[in-house]
């Protein structure tokens, strides 16, 4: 699953095996040094965390918003990871 976290400052997202109970990949707006956290950040954590997903040759994902609204941020990060070649 790609789990998504936001907060005033940054935007994390990672992704789960839930099975194996265990971390496979992450990015974040802090690790890719944004200096705004803004819709264009979102999505660029989004391709970065696609990419990673490709290295790890994982192709198809489960959103989890974490509870917070699709809108702004989270919907930016969903798209971008979209982008990046990730299906939902």
């Amino acid at each position: 699953r790609l789990c998504v976290f936001r907060s005033n400052s940054a935007i994390y997202a990672q992704l789960i095996d839930d099975v194996k109970g265990v971390t496979l990949a992450s990015s974040s707006s802090l690790e890719l040094k944004a200096k705004n956290n803004n819709i264009e950040a979102a999505s660029a954590v989004g391709k970065d965390i696609a990419e990673k997903a490709k290295k790890a040759k994982i192709k198809a994902v489960v959103f989890d918003r974490g509870g917070f609204i699709y809108h702004g941020r989270v919907q930016a990060l969903a798209e971008g990871a979209r982008e990046g070649g990730l299906e939902f």
